[in-house]
């Protein structure tokens, strides 16, 4: 099935750069590994690497390169999985601090000047989350 059709709505909101680039990875991992869940993880995995997850959509890094440990670690080749571990949920836990302050700043983080790089990060992730929650409800109704 073609990656448009599976696209998920974080990247539906998201700009056309994001989409093709999802879609791109989604469809070259669907003919190496097959339609499911590898496919769309590879796709996202692709994509962490020149976006990060700003709210409820996808929107450029500064910079290429993997956005949390997890992602550097690529995937154990018997299982396709990646190693265990926490992800970031799209969140660059690679970006400086003022970066993400800033990007606490855009989602309405509070008590984000208190907060260590870690604690922003899980912020981010959680902020992000109910954003895209609120976002898929809005489109139910």
């Amino acid at each position: 099935m073609p990656a448009k059709d599976e696209m998920p709505s974080t990247l539906q909101r998201s700009p056309d750069k994001a989409q093709r680039t999802w879609s791109k990875a989604h469809d070259s991992a669907v003919e190496t590994y097959g339609e499911g869940e590898r496919a769309h993880r590879t796709a996202f995995a692709a994509l962490k690497h020149t976006h990060q997850k700003v709210g409820d959509h996808w929107e450029p890094k500064n910079g290429k390169g993997p956005s949390d440990e997890r992602a550097k670690g690529g995937v154990d080749p018997k299982t396709g999985k990646p190693p265990g571990g926490k992800t970031a949920g799209g969140v660059d836990a690679n970006a400086s601090k003022q970066e993400l302050l800033d990007q606490a700043r855009k989602l309405g983080v509070r008590g984000r000047s208190s907060m260590n790089k870690a604690e922003l990060v899980e912020a981010l992730r959680k902020a992000s989350d109910r954003q895209t929650r609120k976002a898929r409800e809005r489109k139910k109704s």
